[in-house]
């Protein structure tokens, strides 16, 4: 067969089974043979939405699902998304066409590896049509072990050459085995919270497959839990979860936080969003991190203790280190901490001044209606911009797997094909993008895609007629901010808006 089939074949038989692209003839013969291998294909209207819909997907199942993109053109329109996935760490596999360097002249052509090894993504590719089996197998292993997004460039006269292929070609990948916690950091660490009277642990990304361990440990020291944002939902029900750590929390979960005396985060990078800046981690508080990647601990802000190992395992070797001690501590918990989570955990629950007009409706008052009226069993994926606090705060989710913030790029229009994503990958769920009336316009031909797939979506537009951010960066200094408005307001209330949470935010009712 044709390299590009056994390339298809290969990932097919190495557990490929879902691929989101956008088809030309660099990538049909490597999308075809991927489709009879058994993977299900969605054609998405723009390889930016294939991108985020590849990372969404990823993001819900861990598994590596595949971004199949045409040479030049194809990728290019996919790198923002690229990145997005790369900067969180997603196991996507990006399979590209490539125009081979000895056709520079053609309009395709671009340097495809350094121009995605500038995005944060790995590089392989299908050197001769000898390696192709195992090039191939090599990029898939890259984002099943490694956990990154990673590009398997297919230069276009290597697809063409022949190639024996069978299905014993295909080594399946190793069972990953993480490792655990040095004994003298599991002694440490139990130290720390056997000691403290008000410990708070905070699940990131990397515990998202921990929740028991996590919950286990916190029981035996009286810890409260609380999350990273990208986490969300991921101790969802437990009595003594604060749910979100950073911007998105309450005033109340702020205040609890702060006065934390050992604060100890599995698998979160605990940056300036999830410190708010810092001052959610005051001066004294004893801070420990808790990682796979060596590179992660420190990197945003020193920490007091730094353990490599998997959250689950520390998790478990520190409670059953400290099992073998004394009593469970209270710590943390009591009936008065116990009340104040009760009362001030919820958005919904903290009152306001509804804004509402008999023309607008003030965003809190419509999150929270749809909120109580859209299915529990939800996927709630908020776009980036000024407005994104009301779908990030106000709706409730049932776990980790019911929370996507496609948010490490910063970038608007990526929350609507990464909707999709998740409903693809969680079909018994409705997923609920909210997203700014600018960002939707950006990824608006998505919309085909989720009316072809008969996805249970809800679209929620928070329309404040302008790119809201930049109106609330530049008005303030007294420069020209109409022309980050589609049209000038008739009165500052039309541009009620704030990046600040729980302030009015303009929105048209409908």
């Amino acid at each position: 067969m044709k390299v590009a089939e056994a390339v298809g074949r290969t990932l097919a038989r190495l557990g490929v089974d879902q691929v989101f692209g956008v088809v030309g003839s660099g990538n049909f013969h490597v999308t075809n043979a991927l489709m009879a291998g058994g993977a299900q294909f969605v054609a998405a209207r723009h390889e930016n939405g294939a991108a985020m819909m590849a990372d969404a997907f990823s993001r819900s199942t861990g598994r590596v699902s595949v971004v199949s993109l045409h040479q030049g053109c194809g990728l290019t329109n996919a790198m923002t998304g690229i990145t997005e996935a790369a900067k969180s760490r997603t196991p996507v596999l990006v399979v590209s066409g490539d125009t081979p360097r000895t056709l520079k002249t053609s309009n395709f052509w671009i340097d495809q590896s350094t121009a995605v090894a500038a995005l944060g993504a790995e590089v392989e590719s299908v050197h001769t049509p000898e390696t192709a089996v195992a090039d191939a197998i090599r990029a898939f292993r890259r984002a099943l072990l490694e956990r990154r997004t990673v590009l398997l460039n297919l230069p276009l006269d290597v697809q063409e050459a022949d190639v024996e292929w069978t299905p014993a070609l295909v080594e399946e990948a190793p069972e990953r085995l993480f490792p655990g916690p040095a004994p003298e950091a599991v002694h440490r660490l139990a130290d720390l919270l056997a000691g403290a009277e008000r410990p708070v642990l905070v699940g990131g990304r990397g515990a998202l497959g921990a929740r028991g361990e996590l919950e286990y440990l916190a029981d035996a020291c009286g810890a409260l839990l609380a999350t990273s944002a990208v986490a969300r939902g991921l101790f969802a029900g437990h009595p003594w979860s604060l749910d979100v750590m950073g911007g998105f929390a309450t005033d109340a979960v702020a205040e609890l936080i702060q006065d934390a005396d050992v604060l100890v985060s599995f698998g979160a990078a605990l940056n300036r969003w999830t410190t708010r800046n810092g001052t959610l981690v005051r001066p004294g508080t004893t801070v420990v991190q808790v990682d796979l990647d060596l590179e992660a601990l420190g990197h945003h802000r020193p920490a007091d203790l730094g353990v490599v190992g998997d959250s689950a395992a520390v998790a478990a070797a520190v409670a059953a280190e400290l099992e073998g001690r004394a009593g469970a501590a209270d710590g943390y918990r009591g009936d008065a901490v116990g009340e104040r989570i009760r009362k001030g955990t919820r958005w919904q629950d903290v009152p306001f001044e509804d804004t509402g007009t008999s023309e607008r409706i003030d965003p809190r008052t419509l999150t929270i209606a749809l909120d109580d009226l859209l299915p529990a069993e939800r996927v709630v994926v908020p776009d980036g911009g000024n407005f994104n606090g009301y779908p990030a705060m106000f709706f409730d989710v049932p776990d980790q797997w019911g929370y996507c913030l496609p948010l490490a790029f910063q970038s608007i229009g990526l929350a609507l094909p990464a909707a999709i994503g998740s409903a693809v990958a969680q079909p018994g769920r409705v997923a609920i993008a909210g997203v700014g009336d600018g960002g939707l316009m950006m990824s608006l031909t998505e919309l085909d895609t989720a009316v072809r797939l008969r996805l249970p979506l809800v679209v929620v537009v928070y329309n404040d007629d302008a790119y809201g951010a930049e109106v609330h960066h530049f008005e303030p200094e007294g420069r020209r901010w109409t022309r980050s408005s589609s049209r000038r307001p008739t009165s500052r209330r039309s541009l009620a808006v704030s990046g600040a949470p729980g302030s009015p935010c303009a929105a048209r009712r409908t």
